[in-house]
């Protein structure tokens, strides 16, 4: 490469030999991805398929399906869904913060029952206990309540009749929804146990030395220190959890509660001779009874979050100052 005598000669690359020219620029290519767009080809494809498949398979029946969806039983499955979940994750928090204690207790005879407890209940599948709680009446007629094992030592103290102060039989106390309600709850408290556990060993002991230093005891440090640090733990699994036993609410059919959601969808369906609509409407609710409780999720967590944020923020501007 020549140059005029007037023009004026490019610096010399640093470190390079005197009278070299510099090395010329690099032309970038960008990498092709062939394979993404066939896959991404791919992909189209088959949702145009899909939909195409909604849209002309008859074997869906959307107008007989949108009729029946919103019918006044299944209206009543959906309260009836919506309240066994809430009703049965109350609890099961409120089982699975009292084993998680239970389990960090210094009793060994507290650890053993929290232990098995959530080994049992986490092993046995909830369609099992929802079966096993349905038919309980098979083993008591009635429920008594009295001084237990009167029928044994009562006779020996010359005592004929029995100390038993109060009975109900098993059928009314023990309805279809009471014992869906049971199933479910004792099987999400041993899921909750879990999560509560892990939460509060997320919290540094520092804490909980501090507090016991400034005279509180073990339950004033659990809700006030302890357990307010932990929710940032608990909460997104908790959450899933919810997503979950509301999904799970379907497996009480097989008590079976009548009024619950998917056993009215599959009763119209057998009366009516069309099962797969029905089934079919059953994921529509499902589908948008989890969606929203995803959206309430997603919102909980932000503001959680947002107010962790600011309280770490302040804690460290007072340190600071």
């Amino acid at each position: 490469m020549s140059t005029s005598p007037d023009e004026p000669r490019p610096a010399p690359a640093p470190g390079a030999p005197a009278g070299q020219s510099p090395p010329e620029p690099v032309k970038a290519v960008p990498v092709r991805h062939p394979g993404r767009w066939i896959a991404a080809a791919v992909l189209v494809v088959l949702s145009a398929m899909f939909v195409h498949m909604l849209v002309t398979n008859p074997a869906f029946d959307w107008p007989f399906l949108f009729e029946q969806m919103f019918s006044s039983p299944v209206l009543v499955g959906v309260r009836t869904t919506v309240i066994l979940a809430a009703v049965s994750m109350a609890i099961g928090v409120a089982i699975g913060i009292v084993v998680a204690v239970m389990r960090l207790s210094d009793n060994p005879v507290l650890v053993t029952v929290a232990w098995v407890y959530t080994w049992f209940f986490r092993a046995v599948p909830r369609i099992v206990l929802c079966v096993l709680f349905g038919n309980v009446a098979i083993l008591y007629q009635t429920i008594e309540f009295g001084i237990p094992f009167d029928n044994y030592w009562l006779p020996l103290l010359g005592f004929s009749d029995g100390a038993r102060f109060y009975s109900v039989p098993m059928e009314t106390l023990l309805s279809p929804f009471v014992a869906a309600v049971i199933a479910l709850s004792l099987s999400q408290g041993a899921y909750m146990a879990e999560i509560v556990r892990a939460g509060l060993l997320s919290v540094d002991k520092g804490q909980t030395e501090a507090a016991q230093a400034l005279g509180m005891n073990q339950g004033l440090v659990l809700r006030r220190i302890t357990l307010p640090q932990a929710l940032r733990v608990i909460i997104p699994p908790t959450g899933n959890e919810a997503t979950a036993i509301m999904k799970d609410t379907s497996l009480v059919s097989a008590i079976p509660l009548t009024t619950e959601l998917f056993f009215q969808l599959q009763q119209i369906g057998a009366r009516t001779f069309n099962l797969f609509p029905m089934l079919v409407a059953a994921c529509l609710w499902y589908l948008a009874i989890t969606s929203l409780m995803m959206v309430g999720q997603y919102y909980l967590e932000r503001g959680f979050n947002r107010s962790s944020r600011s309280a770490a923020s302040v804690r460290g501007a007072g340190q600071r100052a």
